[in-house]
């Protein structure tokens, strides 16, 4: 759908997705560290809010939501005005140090520089982010781009099987995919990424079980440069004079 079939969608309930987020996005994400940048921060350079995520493709908002509850400085992106309005609202009701963690961006995903969405940030979610086979592979390693080291790309969707073995969800089979997939849109970046999960998982429904796609990888952390031995060498200790 484009973005003002997204808009009537959205406009028709009070929350298309309800309120809580994603369990499989909870349980991965819960308990990620809190870490600067590596390297430290140059002179005079602000610390970063930290830590910092994207969501891709963010609907009315209820990851982002979520995450923001959980200090993570979020930007929140998604091409249906109405979704973001809508988490807007939602955000409304909580705190204000909540409400001022979340960055709401009326963006394309497909077209991120345009709305100065560059990162770095140790979170990039993409949740139920349906596109075009080639979009969602520039997209998938623009995000591996923008992730800082020891940074997460967290990816979740409707898999194919879901199609004729599980319940809702994406209908449009070119848009659906599977972890094979994904390992294989990634496979360009595969110095850059270490994945540690890329897997189906079930979600419970009120039918059936949904079947989804799961990929969770990070960015290595550069190893720190090796000491170099002060000029002369490495000084060795006296001979010892025995007898």
């Amino acid at each position: 759908m484009d973005a003002a079939e997204w808009d009537e969608h959205y406009s028709t309930t009070e929350l298309v997705w309800g309120a809580p987020p994603n369990e499989t996005v909870v349980e991965q994400v819960f308990g990620l560290e809190r870490r600067l940048p590596v390297g430290g921060l140059g002179v005079g350079e602000l610390r970063p809010e930290l830590p910092r995520a994207l969501d891709l493709g963010c609907g009315e908002g209820r990851n982002t939501l979520w995450l923001a509850t959980h200090g993570w400085q979020v930007d929140a992106v998604d091409f249906s005005q109405t979704g973001i309005d809508k988490g807007r609202t939602v955000a409304s009701r909580l705190s204000r140090s909540v409400r001022g963690r979340i960055r709401w961006v009326h963006a394309n995903v497909t077209r991120l520089d345009a709305a100065d969405i560059t990162g770095p940030y140790e979170l990039v979610l993409m949740a139920f982010l349906h596109l075009a086979a080639a979009d969602r592979r520039a997209l998938l390693l623009h995000a591996v781009e923008m992730l800082s080291p020891g940074g997460t790309l967290l990816v979740i969707g409707n898999d194919t099987l879901n199609l004729a073995e599980g319940y809702g969800g994406e209908q449009d089979p070119a848009r659906t995919f599977t972890p094979a997939d994904l390992l294989a849109d990634l496979a360009p970046a595969e110095a850059e990424l270490r994945v540690r999960i890329a897997d189906r998982v079930h979600r419970p429904t009120e039918d059936r079980d949904a079947i989804d796609a799961l990929l969770v990888a990070t960015k290595p952390v550069p190893e720190p440069p090796a000491e170099e031995p002060a000029l002369g060498g490495v000084p060795q200790p006296p001979a010892l004079d025995i007898g």
